[in-house]
C-alpha cells in the first residue's frame, strides 16, 4: 500500500482557470464566494446592484428613465441590458461550470496515461507555471488600466449610439454624457469589461498550458476508439465554455437591436459582424486543441505503419493456413479463432485510419456556433412573425 505521502507526491498540482487572482481572493474575503466558489447568487446581486441599479436610478431623476427628450431611453436599451442583465451573470456563471471541470479534464492526461514518467515532471511544471499566471496581480492590475484607458474610449467612439440617449449626446464623435451616463462610463462599463477580458486572459492561458503539454513526448495509442488516440476527452471542453459564448452573443445581439429599432439598421445588415463573431469565439475555444495537430498526425502515420505490418503477417499467415493448405486435417475451420481475429485486426486498422488530426468533431463546432447565436434568435422577429417562423419551422420538422 502506497503511504499518504506517496499518494500526494503522485496526485498533479491543482488545476483551475478560476481559483486564483485579486478578485477571486476579494470574494472569498467579503464571503461572496467559497473556496469553490459557492454563493453565485451573492456576486450575481452584488454585480447588478453595482452595474446596473444605479444607473436606473440616476435615469428615473433625469427623467429618462422611460421617457424624456431622447431618443433611446433607459428601459428600452437592449444593449445595456444584455451586457449587464444577461452577460454579466453568465460570465460569473461560467466561473462555477467551468471549474468543476476543468480539473477533472486535466487530470484525464493522466488517467489514461498519456502522461510517461519521464515526463511527469515537466507536466507538474507546466500546471504550476499557469496557475502562478492565474494568480498574478499585475495581469488583473494591467486588464483594469487596458479598460479604462482603452475599452471605454472604444466604447464612446465605435458603440455607443449615434443619437440622443439616457446616457448623453455624441456631438461630433464626442460623447457628453449625463450622470447616469457618467456612472456608465466609469463603473457599469469597466466592470463588464474588466470581467470579459479576464476570461479572455484566463483562455489565454488554456491555450499556453496545452501548448506546452503538446511539447511533450505524449503516450498516444492510435487503435483507442475515441479516434484521437486517447484524447478524444479535450473535445468535451468546448461544452463548459458555453456559458461564455452566449453571454458573448447577447452583447452582440444587443448592439444588433439598438441600431435595429433605432437606427434604422435591418437584420442582412450584420452579416459580416455574425460571421466574425462566430468565427472568433469557436476558434477562442477550440484553436487551442489546434496544437496537437502535429502530434495526432505523427501518431496516425506510425500506427498505421506499424498496424500495417502486423496485418500483413497475420494475413499472409493466415493465407498459408486457411487457403494454401498449412491446417492440420483434424482443425476444424468452423469455430476457429482465426477470423474472430482477423476481423478483430481489421476493426483496429479501421480505427486508425479513422483518426482525426483534431480532438473534437464538426457536432462539437456546430453546437458552439449554435451557443454563440442563440442570443441572436428573437431578432429574427424583426424581419418576420412569429406565425411565419413556426410555419418554417413545422416544415422542416414534418
Amino acid at each position: 500500500m502506497p503511504t499518504s505521502n506517496e499518494s500526494r507526491a503522485a496526485a498533479p498540482p491543482d488545476f483551475s482557470l478560476v481559483l486564483g487572482g485579486p478578485l477571486y481572493q476579494l470574494w472569498r474575503r467579503s464571503r461572496l464566494s467559497g473556496d469553490a466558489l459557492e454563493l453565485l447568487h451573492r456576486r450575481i446581486l452584488v454585480l447588478t446592484a453595482v452595474a446596473w441599479a444605479p444607473l436606473l436610478l440616476l435615469s428615473v431623476v433625469e427623467g429618462t428613465a422611460w421617457g424624456g427628450r431622447v431618443t433611446l431611453t433607459f428601459l428600452h436599451d437592449v444593449a445595456l441590458h444584455a451586457r449587464l442583465l444577461v452577460a454579466l451573470p453568465l460570465l460569473v456563471l461560467a466561473e462555477l461550470v467551468v471549474n468543476r471541470r476543468m480539473g477533472v479534464t486535466v487530470r484525464q492526461f493522466l488517467d489514461r496515461g498519456l502522461i510517461p514518467d519521464a515526463a511527469r515532471a515537466k507536466f507538474d511544471a507546466c500546471i504550476e507555471s499557469a496557475m502562478r499566471l492565474r494568480n498574478s496581480v499585475a495581469a488583473e492590475v494591467l486588464l483594469i488600466a487596458f479598460v479604462y484607458i482603452v475599452g471605454v474610449g472604444i466604447w464612446r467612439t465605435q458603440v455607443a449610439l449615434d443619437a440622443s440617449s439616457w446616457y448623453g449626446v455624441l456631438a461630433n464623435g464626442t460623447l457628453r454624457p449625463s450622470l447616469a451616463g457618467w456612472w456608465l462610463g466609469w463603473v457599469s462599463l469597466p466592470v463588464f469589461q474588466f470581467l470579459l477580458l479576464r476570461w479572455y486572459f484566463r483562455m489565454f492561458l488554456w491555450a499556453r498550458f496545452l501548448w506546452q503539454v503538446s511539447r511533450l513526448e505524449l503516450s498516444l495509442v492510435p487503435t483507442h476508439p475515441d479516434r484521437c488516440g486517447g484524447l478524444g476527452f479535450l473535445g468535451g471542453v468546448g461544452y463548459m465554455f458555453a456559458p461564455l459564448l452566449v453571454a458573448q452573443g447577447a452583447v452582440l445581439a444587443g448592439l444588433m437591436a439598438d441600431r435595429i429599432f433605432y437606427a434604422g439598421a435591418r437584420l442582412p445588415d450584420f452579416k459580416l459582424e455574425l460571421v466574425g463573431v462566430v468565427a472568433l469565439m469557436v476558434f477562442v475555444v477550440l484553436g487551442p486543441m489546434l496544437v496537437f495537430v502535429p502530434m495526432l498526425a505523427a501518431a496516425k502515420r506510425a500506427g498505421l505503419r506499424e498496424y500495417g505490418i502486423l496485418a500483413q503477417r497475420y494475413v499472409r499467415e493466415f493465407d498459408q493456413k486457411w487457403l494454401r493448405g498449412g491446417a492440420t486435417a483434424d482443425e476444424a475451420l468452423v469455430g476457429s479463432g482465426d477470423i474472430q481475429s482477423l476481423a478483430d485486426l481489421g476493426n483496429s486498422f479501421a480505427v486508425v485510419q479513422d483518426m482525426r488530426p483534431v480532438p473534437f468533431t464538426w457536432r462539437t463546432f456546430v453546437q458552439l456556433a449554435v451557443a454563440t447565436l442563440l442570443p441572436v434568435a428573437p431578432l429574427l422577429l424583426t424581419m418576420f412573425s412569429l406565425e411565419q417562423l413556426l410555419g418554417q419551422a413545422l416544415k422542416v420538422l414534418f
